[in-house]
């Protein structure tokens, strides 16, 4: 996720870095290119068809429409994503605070909290692959870690582990029957936005937006030079170019944000949400506080 003040007038001509340019770059260098051989062959070759500005305008509207609806569903997606890791963050600092009223300091709460650590980072390499290997070792210990990480649902396991250390405080009376529902109830949360973040990451938006959006912007940027030849003249190649900006780079910002987990510069920031879990399980079991995660080139993971 980009994590940065708004830039000055003239940063925001250069800034790369969180930009979709580098990406469409071919596709605008191309519609410029395309648009200045309409023009030469126009001009010195031979006459070139017409097309009517008004037309392109209301084909325009509509290609407009399309990119509207498909970013706002993406977006929609992304700030679904975002708030299932926000609950998450919420639930864990509350499974903490639960523990403590109903079942008091002690290695049950140590148990845990360290579990419902790996589940979260067991959960981010499930979402987009990352290597969290040594970082469940750190919390749960080798053995224990590599059971977990053998299971072919491993966050799942880790939640399975958390019942059943309940199940045996509830029959040692550890924790009445209050606590047991209370904990209950807290503990199905994760599973509900494990399932959740599953749901996001196996059901893109139906391809057929996809295809539609990317065909439409590629005929229109293919037509438009035929509207501009009277009008432009040969400011053409860079109105073609700035045309290609606008719909390619919306078309590629909807694409990157219909996948919030994938690792990119806009994504969801699960390894510093993950850190922030972290840090809250420290204070609860006095340990020391490892750092937050700050933005690397205005970039937090």
């Amino acid at each position: 996720m980009i994590v940065r003040d708004t830039p000055s007038r003239w940063e925001i001509f250069l800034i790369l870095n969180g930009s979709v340019v580098p990406r469409i770059l071919p596709n605008i260098i191309g519609a410029a290119l395309w648009a200045l051989l309409v023009l030469v062959l126009d001009r010195y070759v031979v006459a070139m068809p017409q097309i009517s500005i008004g037309a392109m305008g209301v084909f325009g509207l509509s290609l407009s429409l399309f990119l509207s609806f498909r970013n706002n569903a993406a977006y929609d997606r992304w700030w679904e994503a975002r708030r299932i890791w926000g609950r998450m963050v919420s639930d864990v600092r509350s499974l903490a605070q639960e523990l403590r009223i109903f079942a008091g300091q002690g290695p049950d709460e140590d148990y845990i909290l360290t579990r419902i650590l790996a589940f979260h980072h067991l959960h981010r390499a499930q979402l987009r692959g990352d290597e969290v290997a040594d970082t469940v070792r750190r919390w749960v210990g080798s053995e224990d870690a590599e059971q977990l990480m053998q299971t072919e649902n491993s966050p799942n396991a880790a939640l399975r582990d958390i019942a059943t250390r309940l199940r045996g405080m509830a029959e040692a009376g550890r924790i009445d029957g209050f606590g047991q529902r209370a904990l209950a109830e807290r503990l199905a949360a994760f599973p509900a936005a494990q399932a959740g973040n599953e749901r996001l990451l196996s059901t893109p938006l139906p391809f057929v937006y996809s295809l539609l959006v990317w065909r439409t912007t590629y005929l229109y940027c293919l037509l438009l030079p035929f509207a501009l030849l009277d009008s432009a003249g040969w400011f053409e190649p860079l109105v073609a170019a700035v045309v290609a900006y606008v719909f390619f780079g919306l078309a590629e910002v909807t694409h990157e944000l219909e996948h919030p987990f994938r690792k990119q510069a806009n994504s969801v920031p699960l390894s510093a949400m993950c850190r922030v879990m972290e840090i809250s399980v420290c204070n609860a079991l006095g340990r020391d506080v490892p750092p937050r995660l700050e933005p690397v080139d205005y970039v937090l993971d």
